[in-house]
């Protein structure tokens, strides 16, 4: 019996924007290519694109092998692959129907896994929806085989859903008119650069798409990221002593206090414009988000997500009291991010709801600057998950005391790391 891959891609230029998907399906023993999907599908956002790339690659699979089919689903998309396999719920309403479309088709099928892959290993599926979205640029449509509706040859992906052979970390996908990705902002927020400009609204990428708007229609994809700085709390008593401090609820020293209120100074001033406060629910967190919020003229809104790692057991407890009294116990959750303490919480887990949270905050307040004031941990996740690395690299981060880190994320996908564990407000 046959098995099946499917590859699957979509984007738009603009996020919402001209949008297209792309899919292919392989003969899962040798890579054999048996069919190819591609569709312009107007205006709309990446995440659309994607559930449709992966909506045509899973009817292609029934067409060939019918019910029954085993078939294994790769995608660069992180959101479709796990709201699809059941591990991330589904938040975005617009995204409900075609989830549910897409269910209807995996329940007659025999999917064996869902797995999320770098977008330079789905190059085949992103060429066929760029040349989906280059052809509808031009009025024609896609045809199997790389042609254009008019017989013409369709033309390479030129970057609206991400080149893999442009420079890692890109920010934004190039335009139809082939000009070179971009990088994003050139300055690091932290030290400068404008983080002002809105992103395109989908009025105005609609009169684009439609020709109403002045230009050829498809004009590059906006530049402006989801900013979001991390912001660890200031010093308490357990800090200062180095002990475990986790769902306890310590609240600033005097110099903790100091602390925030440098940070705060910092993020007042220009270039920053916070749009957003968020903070973990514990009260250090809270007495660093209110300082800052205060000072930049903005609410705090609570974000139980954000919350330090349980620690069980060694919670108020020092480093040396844990290891004489729990020697076995520390030495396999110093090794293993899924081994949590006695009654506690392990990263892995953690680092469950902290991407929750991180996907909350990048779909609410797209293209916006949102602080983020959190602990330890939760903000090692979130820099080690822009980084695509393995849970183990947490090990290898420090973070100082009341620090700012800054993570950019783009509507194409990328997310960049822009700075790290910077106390420079406290000098």
């Amino acid at each position: 019996m046959t098995s099946y891959v499917i590859e699957a891609d979509g984007g738009s230029r603009g996020n919402p924007g001209p949008a297209g998907y792309g899919a292919v399906v392989m003969d899962a023993s040798d890579g054999q290519v048996l069919a190819e999907a591609a569709e312009a599908i107007g205006v709309t956002t990446n995440n659309v694109a994607e559930y449709r790339g992966l909506i045509a690659g899973l009817r292609a699979v029934l067409d060939l092998g019918g019910d029954g089919a085993h078939v294994a689903v790769r995608m660069d998309s992180k959101l479709v692959v796990e709201q699809m396999a059941g591990r991330w719920k589904i938040k975005n309403e617009g995204l409900r129907p075609l989830a549910a479309e897409a269910g209807t088709l995996v329940r007659r099928l025999r999917v064996t896994e869902w797995t999320w892959i770098p977008r330079e290993r789905n190059s085949h599926a992103d060429r066929l929806a760029n040349e989906a979205m280059d052809a509808a640029a031009k009025g024609l449509k896609w045809k199997a085989g790389g042609t254009t509706g008019a017989g013409a040859p369709g033309p390479a992906g030129t970057g609206g859903t991400g080149d893999a052979s442009g420079p890692a970390g890109t920010g934004a996908r190039a335009a139809a008119t082939g000009a070179a990705p971009t990088t994003g902002r050139q300055t690091d927020l932290l030290d400068g650069g404008d983080i002002s400009a809105p992103t395109a609204s989908v009025a105005t990428a609609q009169a684009r798409a439609t020709g109403t708007a002045k230009g050829t229609g498809w004009a590059p994809p906006t530049r402006v990221a989801t900013s979001l700085l991390l912001l660890r709390h200031g010093e308490t008593e357990l800090s200062l002593e180095r002990r475990f401090s986790g769902r306890g609820d310590a609240e600033l020293t005097a110099n903790g206090l100091a602390q925030a209120s440098a940070a705060a100074a910092r993020l007042s001033r220009d270039p920053y414009r916070l749009d957003v406060v968020v903070t973990s629910p514990l009260r250090r967190a809270r007495q660093t988000a209110q300082a800052v919020a205060e000072q930049a003229g903005v609410e705090v809104e609570v974000l139980e997500e954000l919350r330090e790692a349980d620690f069980g057991a060694w919670e108020g407890h020092t480093f040396t009291e844990v290891q004489r009294r729990w020697p076995a116990e520390l030495a396999a959750w110093l090794a293993d991010p899924d081994v949590a303490p006695p009654g506690g919480e392990s990263f892995a887990q953690t680092a469950r709801r902290v991407q929750a949270a991180r996907e909350r905050l990048v779909e609410r307040y797209e293209g916006k600057t949102v602080l983020a004031v959190s602990h330890v941990t939760p903000i090692k996740l979130l820099l080690r998950d822009a980084l695509l690395a393995p849970l183990q690299s947490l090990y290898r981060m420090h973070l100082d005391l009341a620090c700012l880190s800054l993570i950019e994320y783009y509507a194409d996908g990328p997310a960049v790391v822009k700075t790290f564990n910077d106390t420079s407000h406290l000098r």
